[in-house]
């Protein structure tokens, strides 16, 4: 499939402690690929540009794809906090923000979701995927345009993505399955996904 004409930047979110996991879940590797570089590829399918947003700068420059930019946080102060400290470096109108973790997204579906950008409401700061308990804030798409809302929300103590996206207008991002957005949090998340990515699912 050609990659879309649309101008569009993907920033990739790895700044997690990984907690859960016991490891950087952003260096596990499925098919020899770190989780990250993974994501990051995929990325480049449809993004002119591609930010990964990470405290860990030196760690990092390795592993993902040449052409790829590092932008730094000073330190983890969780998802929404990084991808406005990404948003300040965007020029296009729309963002695909993405965590370091999707190791089951197919590169067509990906394609399919630039299909619906030009169908999204002027009202809407986002596209994104909704599931029952609430928005996926981390696989999707939104406006530039609402880095000073999130500002002003981080600035007033704000610090949830969720309480930030219903304080505004989400359009729903169709998925056409719920297990690609499946992401590793921990060692049983990470033995799944490894039995979910097979090539039927990824290519």
């Amino acid at each position: 499939m050609e990659p879309s004409p649309i101008s569009l930047t993907a920033i990739v979110l790895a700044g997690g402690q990984s907690s859960r996991m016991g490891t950087d879940k952003a260096l596990l590797s499925i098919d020899n690929q770190p989780l990250l570089y993974r994501v990051c590829q995929l990325a480049q399918v449809c993004a002119t540009q591609v930010l990964v947003v990470t405290p860990w700068l030196e760690k990092y420059q390795e592993v993902v794809p040449p052409g790829c930019r590092l932008v730094r946080e000073t330190r983890s102060h969780g998802p929404l906090v990084g991808f406005a400290r990404g948003l300040a470096f965007v020029d296009t109108e729309w963002v695909l923000l993405l965590a370091c973790d999707l190791p089951c997204l197919p590169e067509s579906e990906l394609l399919k979701w630039l299909d619906y950008l030009d169908s999204v409401s002027a009202e809407a700061v986002a596209l994104l995927p909704r599931h029952p308990q609430g928005w996926e804030p981390l696989a999707g798409f939104y406006r530039r345009s609402c880095l000073p809302q999130i500002n002003d929300f981080v600035n007033q103590g704000g610090k949830s993505f969720q309480k930030w996206l219903k304080a505004n207008y989400v359009q729903e991002l169709p998925v056409t399955d719920p297990k690609m957005l499946f992401n590793c949090n921990t060692p049983a998340d990470f033995q799944v996904a490894q039995r979910l990515v097979r090539p039927s699912l990824i290519n």
